[in-house]
């Protein structure tokens, strides 16, 4: 995340801007009111300095021989003229503030409705994103797009773009004026600008830098704050508290570090500026001054270059008035500021491309799980089917070698024959079994089987490479995913509560859901009388991720949840790992009035809640490798009884030193009975 804020692309990108004007086109109307503004605005700023030059020349020291031109409609009466150029004046300002509250208004109101827009763009755009575009996006990384680099494009649109209209505005205003009036001295007065040019490029540089190194620090304080809070515990179960704070602060230190080094940047540029621009306004005073007194009225500068004397003055004379003299110091002062300006501009510019480019380079990322054309609805009560599915996170890079299909080679030999080394590591390998309409099935094994993944295709948060995933006979990839996700009730290992009410987690805004609904599902799942037992019930604060409740009350809001929404097919994985013993045998009571109607699929490390189902499905390195029920599969002596002996070995002593049968690979009975039969104290001790 932190190389990706390093870049810094152009300025200005004309690709990028033409892309970023189209969030405008709803707005046009109040953009082009601003715009509108700024133009009159500048225009009015220009003028003041004008009305002071007529004042004088006209009325306060005359000037024979200057033409009023379009002030010849001002009275000849001296204080009368004046009065009129005074309240000309205070119009003028009265005017430039309404046309500064129509700009700021309507710039700031356009910028915030671009900022909502792109905001819920992006907020849409992961709502649809696959789950395996968030296992390689970090959650800092997708943040900063929503919140600081939109917020980069709202100050280029509401202060970068806008100032730097108006500062072209009123700089070709005043370079146009003074131009008019006297072209000497609007030459003294720009004199001085390849030297400010050079000055400004040096400062752009370094600012620049500066703040590349400023955005890297705070991607990184962020990071780290992120991580470090959400593993405080952690922190501080292993004493881990120096070491952490004494990183915080490299981070932290390298943050300030860049920030002096703008400062320092900011506090040589400006001074110099002013200065530079000051010896511009002394030498307009100085020559127009000068002629004016030695009654030659104005001065302008020859510069000849001599290698020995480097710079020699020569005075020519030249027509100008006192008027002229007091505009062009006045206009000099409002010349170098927007100059000034620029600079910072640019960096706003300059970041607001590259936080474009990184917000386009999100929102152009292909959305690979979506919703069919044609969508087709299954009808039937929830029968699940996993038709000869194979499945990798890694996508496959290479194609089997087509001369290698019929051979009868399994999917793994044919990827390998071809020899690619990007071959997938797979995950599910030929996984087929079916769950009947109104059965309970579970699905077992060691972690890292593929039990979890099943439920991530069945969801369809992920599309299976090969075979099918089927609904009451429609692949999933046929059926809408609003319609598809619907069907079902989840409850996860790791139970999630936003912040809201204990009503609302249960409720999760389906309008349908009334309140008499969620006592219900709380009644169900044993969780009512805890509810009722809280301050403000149903209506009870839930902090963030539910930091207020312990992760057995989650996990029964959790329950609720899902029953609340009266699926066809419940989920069950890992539901019952993150409760004590008392409240797992609460939730296996609930259990019997989840399941009833439904398809259910439970996926457990505890056997003891999957003794019951209909059908277990016993899962080993990502295949099916034994199916049946709870005695049957004991009965086999395979995989799920190892499982089962390593969960009950005290209790099962008997069963585990059970003698094989001569021949046969099987257990003999302990009772001398054919077949294997579960001893009495197991019994006693799942029930």
């Amino acid at each position: 995340m932190a190389q990706e804020e390093e870049i810094l692309g152009k300025a200005y990108d004309s690709r990028l801007m033409r892309r970023l004007l189209t969030y405008l086109r709803p707005y046009r109307w109040q953009v082009v009111i601003a715009l509108a503004s700024i133009v009159l605005k500048s225009f009015a700023d220009v003028l003041g300095p004008y009305l002071t030059k007529v004042a004088i020349d006209r009325y306060l020291s005359p000037t024979k021989g200057a033409s009023a031109g379009m002030w010849n409609w001002l009275s000849s009466r001296p204080l009368t003229g004046v009065l009129q150029i005074a309240v000309i004046y205070v119009g003028l300002l009265v005017f430039s503030f309404l046309l500064e509250f129509l700009q700021t208004y309507f710039m700031q109101w356009t910028g915030q409705k671009v900022m909502f827009d792109l905001r819920s763009q992006i907020f849409r755009l992961l709502q649809r994103m696959h789950v395996a575009f968030y296992d390689h996006n970090p959650v800092g990384r997708l943040v900063t797009r929503v919140t600081t680099d939109v917020d980069a494009l709202n100050e280029m649109f509401t202060s970068g773009v806008v100032s730097i209209f108006e500062d072209l505005f009123v700089l070709a205003g005043i370079v146009g004026v003074m131009l008019c009036m006297n072209w000497k001295l609007a030459l003294i007065t720009f004199a001085v600008l390849p030297v400010i040019v050079y000055s400004t490029k040096i400062f752009r540089d370094r600012v620049r830098d500066s703040y590349r190194r400023i955005r890297v620090a705070i991607a990184r304080i962020n990071a780290y704050l992120q991580e470090h809070v959400s593993g405080m515990m952690v922190l501080q179960l292993f004493n881990r508290e120096r070491k952490a704070y004494n990183r915080f602060s490299e981070i932290n230190r390298s943050h300030m570090d860049a920030f002096k080094d703008a400062i320092m940047a900011y506090s040589v540029y400006y001074p110099v500026i002013e200065i530079l621009s000051s010896i511009a306004i002394a030498c307009v005073i100085w020559f127009g001054g000068n002629g004016i007194m030695r009654g030659i009225t104005a001065s302008s500068v020859a510069v000849q270059f001599n290698w020995k004397t480097l710079v020699a003055f020569r005075l020519v004379p030249t027509v100008a008035s006192l008027g002229v003299l007091v505009a062009f110091i006045q206009y000099s002062l409002r010349f170098f500021r927007p100059i000034m300006d620029f600079s910072e501009k640019y960096n706003i510019l300059q970041s607001a491309m590259a936080a474009s480019e990184r917000i386009f380079k999100l929102l152009d990322t292909p959305v690979q799980v979506v919703s069919p054309a044609v969508v087709k609805r299954p009808q039937g009560l929830g029968r699940i089917e996993f038709d000869h599915v194979w499945f990798a996170y890694r996508e496959i890079s290479t194609e089997p070698r087509k001369e290698r299909v019929g051979t009868g080679a399994s999917p793994v030999q044919v990827e390998q024959s071809s020899g690619a080394s990007s071959a997938p590591d797979w995950v599910l390998r030929d996984v087929s079994f079916s769950i009947e309409p109104g059965e309970t099935a579970a699905i077992v094994g060691h972690t890292g089987a593929g039990k979890t993944t099943l439920i991530s295709l069945l969801l369809r948060f992920y599309d299976v490479q090969k075979g099918a995933v089927r609904i009451d006979g429609v692949d999933v990839k046929d059926m809408d995913l609003v319609d598809l996700r619907s069907r079902f009730g989840v409850v996860l290992q790791d139970p999630f509560l936003f912040s809201g009410t204990v009503g609302g987690n249960i409720r999760m805004g389906t309008r349908r859901i009334t309140d008499a609904d969620v006592e219900k599902a709380a009644e169900d799942v044993n969780l009512a009388d805890f509810i009722r037992a809280l301050p403000n019930g149903f209506n009870e604060e839930v902090r963030e991720r539910g930091s207020t409740l312990s992760t057995g009350q989650k996990q029964l809001i959790s329950f609720a949840r899902a029953l609340a929404h009266e699926p066809k097919i419940l989920i069950l994985d890992e539901a019952t790992s993150s409760v004590d013993t008392e409240t797992e045998f609460r939730v296996r009571d609930a259990l019997s009035h989840m399941v009833e109607g439904r398809t259910s699929l439970i996926i457990a490390h505890r056997l003891s809640t999957v003794q019951r189902a209909d059908n277990i499905i016993v899962m080993h390195k990502g295949q099916v490798r034994e199916t049946g029920t709870h005695q049957q599969l004991l009965a086999q002596r395979g995989i799920y009884f190892k499982l089962y002996q390593l969960q009950y070995k005290d209790q099962e002593i008997n069963v585990a030193r059970a003698p094989l049968r001569p021949g046969s690979g099987q257990a003999t009975p302990a009772n001398g009975s054919e077949g294997f039969q579960q001893p009495e104290v197991t019994a006693s001790a799942d029930d």
